[in-house]
């Protein structure tokens, strides 16, 4: 809860559709996207698009974007309008590079040398600068202020070796992932095909779902999605899949440039890191940003924050007589603690799920007066009781105070916070909207004391070991069963590794500024 108070956000999520068999199809393939995208509003609520086409030569394009929430931007009447579509992209956007603008909305449509391709992006170019100068010196003009255009159209230079009348799409995407490591999830759009397009280190998710035909879902038979699929839908996130009627398939691995066409899915490059580097994967994903019912890395998020609030019940245990959370993201790391601590879950406070989101607020005071609109005590739960009270994280500050204030002013005999993640003490320059340096609590004189500063009783944080045990902790477990059921030897297992540059300072590449 105290990362949306404190302005902390994804900086967006990518969802695209591609059906299979015979086109026209009968796939409704704007709504599948548009479905999708409700799925991942969690990830953007700044500005929504989609871009469909007939995967003709040469393709229809037909593209409708807005400001504001997916529902409030594709009702019927804008839906009907792309249905001539047998593919599309769509994105839903939370700003950290470029100006709240329709402008800077996605997806992007450009022309190239030999066509019009869209794009959708999701994470941000930490080498943007020099990008930008690139471009430009090649007589290049930019309309937006967003990396995602920067990207397409280092996208349409042409490559030395391409034939003037044949684009070689994996060449140019290559070059990209060769100009800029990270931090990207792509899907291009090319006539009849999606690329998807993952950096080499993984620092943002995406994934494949196979859409499997409701009368074969109804069926007591498992359909087989390789050979019987309605469609192919690749997402930021697995927690799209299920309300569209899609199965999860697989991550799209770090590096990886996939193909999805109406013919199937297929891996046309795997670009290494520099170095041999391991992965980056972002590990707050795990802790706030993904959806708990999404899969990352074969594990369930819910399954890792409810690890976390375990492995923060042994880091830091207390004498209570309940625990609780600060609704809702972080409810399934308060009932870890509470199984690993053997103490009651206990509801403690009442979310108004009607006021805004705190963080859009423009000021301390008013997101002050936020969290005191958004929360009602239930007093008959903890009215003179020891409360642990548990939370994804304290950024700021700003937020916890005055719910540790309200709480004890109804009546608990202690408040003691417990954080199921590190204190986040650096800038992130890879996605994720995070407040300056200066003003992250961790960072400020009053951390020394900061049950004080807070009002409670006491105040611990996971430790970066005790959260990457835990995030790491089911890979393992799932590495270590592929090796005793297939006898493969480990070079057959892929790398892990996760990104804790906003814990650490240890950044996966070396900035350039």
């Amino acid at each position: 809860m105290e990362f949306e108070a404190s302005g902390i956000g994804e900086e967006c999520g990518v969802f695209g559709c591609v059906a299979a068999g015979t086109w026209p199809t009968h796939l409704d393939v704007p709504h599948v996207i548009t479905l999708g995208l409700v799925a991942l509003q969690h990830r953007g609520q700044e500005s929504a698009g989609i871009v469909t086409s007939n995967g003709s030569s040469p393709p229809l394009y037909m593209t409708h974007k807005g400001m504001g929430l997916v529902s409030s931007n594709f009702r019927e009447e804008q839906i009907k309008k792309l249905r001539s579509g047998n593919l599309g992209i769509g994105h839903t956007r939370y700003s950290t590079s470029g100006i709240s603008e329709l402008q800077n909305c996605q997806p992007f449509v450009v022309e190239t040398l030999h066509g019009k391709i869209a794009l959708a992006h999701n994470g941000e170019l930490v080498n943007a600068k020099q990008l930008r100068m690139k471009v430009l010196r090649h007589g290049v003009g930019l309309s937006t202020s967003s990396d995602s255009e920067l990207i397409m159209q280092l996208l349409a230079l042409t490559p030395p070796k391409e034939e003037a009348d044949t684009p070689d799409w994996v060449a140019r995407i290559r070059n990209l992932m060769t100009a800029t490591s990270t931090s990207y999830s792509i899907l291009i759009m090319y006539k009849d095909v999606i690329y998807a397009v993952r950096d080499p280190y993984g620092n943002r998710p995406l994934c494949i779902g196979c859409l499997v035909p409701v009368s074969k879902m109804q069926s007591s038979r498992e359909p087989d999605i390789e050979t019987e699929p309605e469609g192919w839908v690749v997402s930021s996130e697995s927690c799209s899949f299920q309300s569209i009627g899609a199965r999860y398939y697989r991550e799209i691995l770090p590096g990886e440039i996939v193909q999805i066409s109406k013919n199937g899915i297929k891996t046309l490059d795997v670009v290494p890191r520099a170095g041999g580097d391991p992965p980056a994967f972002c590990i707050f994903e795990y802790v706030y940003f993904a959806r708990p019912d999404s899969i990352f890395e074969g594990q369930m998020v819910y399954t890792v924050r409810q690890r976390c609030g375990r492995q923060l019940a042994i880091e830091a245990p207390v004498d209570a007589d309940l625990v609780s959370t600060v609704p809702e993201s972080a409810t399934p790391a308060a009932l870890g603690y509470a199984q690993e601590a053997g103490l009651p879950y206990v509801e403690v406070l009442c979310k108004n799920r009607y006021v805004g989101r705190t963080f859009i607020q423009p000021n301390t005071r008013l997101r002050q007066l936020g969290v005191a609109q958004k929360f009602g005590t239930l007093s008959d739960n903890f009215v003179g009781k020891r409360i642990v009270l548990i939370d994804d994280s304290i950024v700021r500050g700003n937020t916890i105070s005055p719910i540790i204030k309200v709480l004890k002013e109804a009546g608990a005999k202690e408040v003691h916070i417990r954080v199921a993640s590190p204190p986040i003490r650096f800038p992130c320059y890879m996605g994720i909207n995070i407040p300056t340096k200066e003003e992250l609590i961790a960072n400020k004189p009053e951390f020394e004391d900061l049950a004080g500063y807070l009002g409670a009783d006491s105040v611990v944080y996971l430790s970066v070991d005790g959260l990457l045990s835990s995030v790491q902790q089911g890979i393992k477990m799932q590495t270590n069963s592929i090796l005793n059921n297939t006898g493969n030897d480990k070079k057959s297992v892929r790398q892990m590794g996760h990104c804790t540059a906003c814990l650490t300072g240890k950044y996966p590449v070396e900035l350039e500024w």
